[in-house]
Order: C-alpha cells, then structure tokens, then sequence
C-alpha cells in the first residue's frame, strides 16, 4: 500500500492523517506545557507503538495503559516509562508485571491490602522493587480507596512493605467527562481533582513522599492540566480525535477517520457502506459520513452501516468512497488489524495495531 493514493485502497480500511495526528499532538504539548505539567498519554485507543513513541519524541514522558498485556507491548517495543491505570491481580498478571521491570519501569494502581502483599512478595522474588500508585475514587465510583484518611492509611501500608515502592496517588474524574463545557464543569472537575491532590497533600503532611498525581482524560484534560497539584496527564484519545469527545467539548481536528465503500443506492436519499458493528462502534456516539454535510449518522447492523441524505441525490454512487468520522476510537481501533497512516492523500505508512487483543 505505501505510495498508494486513499482511493485506490480495499475497504473498510482505518485510516489517520498524519498531518493532523501531528497538529493535535502539538496542541497536547502546548497544553501541558503551558501549565507545567508532564504528559503520560493513553494508549487503550492507540495500540500501535510507533505512535507511543511519536508522542515521547514529542515531550510526552512515556505511556499509560489499561492492561498489563498493552504495557509489555509498549516495553517490548522501547517504552521505558509505563503507567497501568488498573490493578493487577492473580498470581500469573503479578508475576508477569514485577519481571517486567527489568525491562522497562511499570508502575501498577493498588487500592486493596491483599493485592499489597501478593505484589509485594512477588517483586521481592523477583528481586525489583514494584513502583506503585494508590487510586484515589474522586466521584466516579469505580476502583479506588476514598480520598483523606484511607489514602493515607493505604500510603502508610505500601511504604512499610519490602518490594514496593510508593510513587504517588492516581484518579479518574471519568464520571464528568461527558458534562457540556462550561463553568459548572470547569467547577465539579476542580472539585473532584481537588480530592486526589489534597489526598497527596495529606500523605506528604504524614511523611510520605509523593512525586507522581495522575489524572486527566481527554474529555477533561483541559480543565485539569491547570490544576494546582496535578503532576502529569493522562489524555490520549485527543491525538485521534472522535465523534464523542467533540460532544464534550475538545475542539481538535479529526485525524482518525474509516474508508468505506457504497454498496447500494436503494432509494434516492438512503447511502448503504461497507461497515458495521465489527468495523466501527457506535456505543458511545455514532459515526458520520466526514464529507456529506446534509448526511444523517449511521446506523450500524453486523456489516452494514446506513445513513440518509437530507435531500434526495444520485451521489455518492455505487462503488465511491467515504470517509466516516469515528464516533469513538477507543473502541473502534481495536477492530482492525492496521492503521495506515497517510498524508497528502496517499499512503506513507502502514503500523501494525500490536496492542489489540492484549485484554489481560
């Protein structure tokens, strides 16, 4: 495919302009640069490591992953910095997790004093010392330990346990991502921010060294990169851009698009594609014709994806091409098996998306 223009590829194919993967990378970094805070991008909608290591020569510090599979991708191809955003529990992930670090530094997430104690042991058979964050539930109500007085208390248990090492605290404010942009979001994500850095300030009053507070998805990063006390963020999805996070207000370009083809013209306004379900996601926000201003989103069934015009029309014809905007890529790029890179309308690279499938 390199040198190929777009048109002359197979579909349903992923695509990411370069170009505009580069002006939103540049955007991230002038973001974060602009209020002093470190960049630890997400990789869940990534996969694909060449990017990871885009982003690092970029100024990002290295990477955050949702699984231990994704982060020994990501070690395996150079990354030396890796957060997981998870915990890691049962006797295989632990053992698979503490012998990673000799081979890159991989910091976990532990909100439980069992999983405490079979990572600690594990490490010390290692012989490592297992970096570790405590997860701080700031509103989201999922992993976590509350915020103040247990997160001391769990800051104290790892500091007095051989084989870790205490890095810092971690949240998510994901439960406000999805808030229309404006001062009543800008508000109750400082608020629940504020949760996670005055929890790192009380394990600092109680003796506790605390480098590292981590949060800061995309659909918030805006509001949290210029909050006091936060030392790194952890959106990756606005390199890509998508349907769903310009719902929450990111105004990036659109730098991940799926080429599809028409396969029928049944009535004078109805355009059927060849995707579906299996090609593209629709569970977040559906996904739009890039091009077709009066086009309504698609309805996606198994391998079909239908959408209607606003008036009838005789194009798109059978057998053209369109780009769809993703409706959300972190369930989208995991579906395929590629992401070709293009610029200037034709292909310059192919990357391998080695990072799918790597769900344990």
């Amino acid at each position: 495919m390199i040198g190929a223009p777009i048109a002359a590829l197979d579909t349903p194919r992923l695509l990411v302009d370069l170009d505009v993967l580069e002006r939103n990378v540049g955007r991230m970094m002038a973001s974060v640069a602009r209020h002093g805070v470190s960049w630890r991008p997400h990789t869940k909608g990534i996969k694909v490591p060449a990017v990871a290591h885009k982003l690092i020569r970029a100024g990002a510090i290295g990477v955050t992953c949702a699984k231990l599979g994704e982060a020994e991708v990501m070690a395996a191809a150079g990354i030396g910095s890796i957060l997981i955003a998870n915990q890691i529990v049962g006797a295989e992930k632990i053992e698979r997790l503490v012998h990673l670090q000799h081979h890159a530094e991989v910091i976990a997430c532990v909100d439980s004093a069992g999983n405490i104690a079979e990572i600690a042991a594990a490490a010390l058979r290692a012989g490592v010392e297992q970096p570790v964050l405590i997860e701080v539930d700031t509103g989201m109500n999922r992993c976590g330990v509350s915020p103040g007085a247990e997160t001391v208390a769990m800051a104290r248990l790892v500091a007095a346990t051989p084989g870790l090492r205490l890095r810092g605290v971690m949240g998510w404010e994901g439960h406000l991502a999805g808030m229309p942009a404006g001062e009543q979001k800008r508000a109750a994500t400082a608020a629940a921010v504020g949760l996670l850095t005055a929890s790192a300030d009380a394990c600092r009053a109680a003796g506790f060294p605390i480098d590292i507070v981590s949060c800061g998805g995309t659909g918030t990063h805006p509001i949290t990169a210029g909050l006091p006390g936060v030392t790194e963020i952890q959106a990756g999805g606005a390199i890509f851009h998508d349907l769903t996070y310009a719902s929450w207000g990111l105004d990036h370009e659109f730098a991940l698009t799926v080429l599809a083809t028409v396969i029928s013209r049944p009535t004078p306004t109805r355009v059927v594609v060849d995707i579906g379900k299996k090609t593209m996601s629709s569970d977040q926000t559906a996904p739009r014709p890039r091009d077709l201003a009066d086009a309504s989103a698609l309805r996606l069934s198994a391998e079909h994806g239908q959408f209607e015009l606003a008036a009838a029309a005789d194009t798109p014809t059978v057998g053209d091409r369109l780009h769809l905007i993703v409706g959300y890529g972190d369930t989208t790029v995991h579906l395929h098996e590629t992401l070709v890179g293009t610029r200037n309308g034709r292909v310059e690279i192919v990357w391998p998306l080695l990072g799918r499938g790597r769900l344990s």
